[in-house]
């Protein structure tokens, strides 16, 4: 097989290097394809594979892999975002807290979207939220095709815009960035979360937890041929993010998302963090998550679906077609 891979990840500053060439991966070269919606290439991962390396929302990655994808990711999350913030309500309502939404419908992109999934599951573990106990709207198909919708979701499609809906009474709640069609009550809607940001940070000290989205996923045939590849690219991907992070702390790199990391920085550690280990505790909460809101069926251990580039070898690499 040729070491010639074709790539697509997202427009993140950790993944700069590696795109203008200043970082390459050892014995391979990369031939990138820029998209203008990471989600319709997740959506293309999941069902036809038809990149070499690729990131992947992680939910769907596990949805795809317990379907029969012949994908395995590595522990490379591309973005962090605390997920106790971004669901939305309207100033007037009488939703208050999380606990509120049971009874109500809530709007968002796709059902199995990892922010929804992280959040879904840090509202039942903090605030005692049933999810089953709420009506998901949501907009767009799901990446997986053969998954089946649980009862208590409905796809209403972008014939109805969510403003509609919240305007009309049904919908009381949306996840900011995640449900299209809100324009024009942007005045209108207040978090749902008050100081996410404080609950987010004593959620982190106490668990560890500290969510990740955007995996790196290789195709299965491609790391049978090459043993060597995963950690080549776990090498290539920590020098384009050491060197991605030394501009952020020096303030070359300043734009919104980098200062986000800068500030976060400050009490994470690393603010983006590779390894097994290291991602270990954040795995496999969003594992366990989605699990309990039926987006797959089994709970694997994070060796099943994680391979450890670390301690990659021949062995490792013929595991995942096994």
């Amino acid at each position: 097989m040729s070491n010639n891979l074709s790539i697509v990840l997202g427009p993140h500053g950790q993944v700069q290097d590696l795109k203008n060439g200043a970082v390459r991966v050892e014995g391979f070269d990369l031939t990138f394809t820029e998209v203008k919606r990471m989600p319709d290439i997740y959506r293309e991962m999941a069902r036809s594979q038809p990149y070499d390396v690729c990131e992947m929302a992680p939910t769907s990655y596990l949805m795809a892999r317990a379907a029969g994808a012949p994908l395995t990711a590595l522990p490379l999350p591309m973005t962090r975002r605390f997920r106790h913030g971004g669901v939305q309500r309207l100033r007037h309502s009488t939703v208050r807290d999380p606990k509120d939404l049971e009874g109500r419908a809530v709007g968002v992109r796709t059902y199995s979207v990892t922010a929804a999934v992280w959040t879904r599951g840090i509202y039942a573990d903090e605030y005692g939220l049933d999810p089953d106990k709420v009506t998901w709207l949501t907009q767009e198909e799901e990446n997986v095709a053969s998954f089946a919708l649980p009862p208590n979701v409905n796809c209403v499609g972008k014939t109805a815009s969510f403003a509609d809906l919240l305007r009309a009474g049904q919908l009381d709640a949306v996840f900011a960035g995640l449900a299209g069609g809100a324009e024009g009550l942007e005045d209108e809607l207040v978090d749902l979360v008050d100081d996410a940001a404080s609950a987010e940070r004593t959620w982190f000290e106490r668990t560890g937890i500290y969510p990740l989205h955007g995996v790196i996923v290789v195709r299965n045939e491609v790391l049978a041929a090459h043993p060597h590849l995963p950690a080549a690219l776990f090498e290539a991907f920590g020098a384009a993010k050491r060197n991605y992070l030394a501009r952020v702390q020096s303030g070359e790199a300043d734009g919104a998302e980098d200062q986000r990391y800068r500030k976060l920085a400050a009490w994470v550690g690393d603010p983006l963090p590779y390894g097994v280990y290291e991602n270990r505790a954040s795995f496999e909460a969003l594992i366990r998550y989605a699990h309990r809101q039926r987006l797959i069926d089994s709970l694997p251990s994070l060796d099943e679906v994680v391979l450890d580039p670390q301690r990659a070898s021949q062995h490792h690499a013929q595991k995942v077609l096994a």
